[in-house]
């Protein structure tokens, strides 16, 4: 994952924890606008959401940016 989405997702879900606490749930969209104008990165947040942790539609913000934390970078 580079180092720029680790950034982004963490910071993301700092945002949604601090504004809805620890419960809140989020999926891989949620780190994007509502316009695909950046493909690529999209797909990378996807393979990694899905096929490498195969976590489901929604999951905790707390989770996630664990695992990113935890995820050896690339």
């Amino acid at each position: 994952m580079r180092e720029s989405l680790r950034h982004k997702i963490i910071e993301i879900c700092d945002k949604k924890i601090a504004s809805k606490g620890e419960s809140v749930g989020l999926s891989f969209y949620a780190f994007f606008a509502n316009k695909n104008d950046d493909p690529e990165l999209l797909m990378e947040a996807a393979e990694w959401w899905i096929k490498t942790h195969q976590l489901d539609h929604f999951e905790k913000a707390v989770k996630i940016k664990q695992l990113v934390q935890m995820f050896p970078k690339s």
